[in-house]
């Protein structure tokens, strides 16, 4: 076989293990299933992060959402404690997820109002460093949704990651065809996003994040799926049996300038 022969034939082998992204996309370009962006601004102390968070509302979301990414999720963690900052964005396309920062790094309006931080020296940054995953929405989630808009609002963002990618495949299985998702619903464990992990720290792995009016909305529903017979059931299945072999799982507040 002739190198770039070998070269196009392992490139279709990498998509494909990657969770059919050439199926979700469509011949216009934008997908059924959106794709999201994730970032952890690692940060040193609650004072940058006040400056990240100015950058963002008043530089970053304005720019992201004149491109048509769209809403922007900004959050803060409260446990386990850290200054840290996630940022979520969702893209209708693989192509919005390669040009948004060149779009916005263009953009006059944008650089003025981001000077504060691109212009920090090296001697004091805004951040440590930017952490990113890109994430397809699962089948059963394939859009973002915002469960609630209640001003005690909390979230919960949860990684689990597979030992191999065998594994991870039927995980991803569990909660879309399995119907892991839709007893999720039943208790109240309402979805923002589902996605399965493309690029990132700790493949293979999957992310969901869900959305609740308070912490005891949120200790009551998932009380409620611990006991729900489906659940029960669903759990003793053997073709499911060892996919996940840890669990990263966060609490987040949305930043005043968050859209979710």
């Amino acid at each position: 076989m002739k190198r770039r022969d070998f070269l196009a034939a392992a490139g279709l082998a990498t998509i494909g293990s990657l969770g059919g992204l050439a199926r979700a996309q469509s011949t216009s370009g934008e997908s059924h299933r959106e794709y999201y962006e994730l970032r952890a601004y690692r940060m040193k102390s609650q004072d940058k992060q006040k400056v990240v968070l100015d950058y963002l509302k008043a530089a970053a979301i304005p720019a992201l959402n004149g491109i048509g990414v769209k809403p922007v999720g900004v959050f803060t963690v409260f446990e386990p404690e850290s200054p840290d900052i996630y940022v979520l964005l969702p893209h209708k396309s693989l192509e919005s997820v390669v040009t948004a920062s060149g779009l916005i790094g263009s953009d006059a309006t944008y650089r003025k109002a981001a000077a504060g931080v691109l212009d920090a020296p090296k001697s004091d940054p805004p951040y440590e460093r930017i952490e990113s995953t890109l994430m397809l929405a699962f089948e059963a989630v394939p859009k973002l949704e915002t469960p609630t808009k209640a001003d005690s609002r909390i979230f919960q963002l949860r990684t689990y990651e597979s030992h191999n990618s065998l594994a991870a495949k039927k995980k991803v299985e569990m909660f879309n065809r399995g119907g892991e998702i839709a007893i999720f619903r039943k208790a109240g464990m309402n979805p923002v996003f589902f996605g399965q992990s493309l690029i990132g720290p700790r493949l293979p792995n999957l992310t969901y994040m869900l959305g609740f009016d308070d912490m005891d909305a949120k200790e009551k529903a998932w009380s409620k799926f611990r006991v729900d017979p489906d659940w029960l059931k669903l759990k003793e299945d053997p073709y499911y049996k060892d996919t996940v072999s840890h669990v990263t799982n966060l609490m987040l507040r949305p930043a005043p300038c968050s859209q979710i």
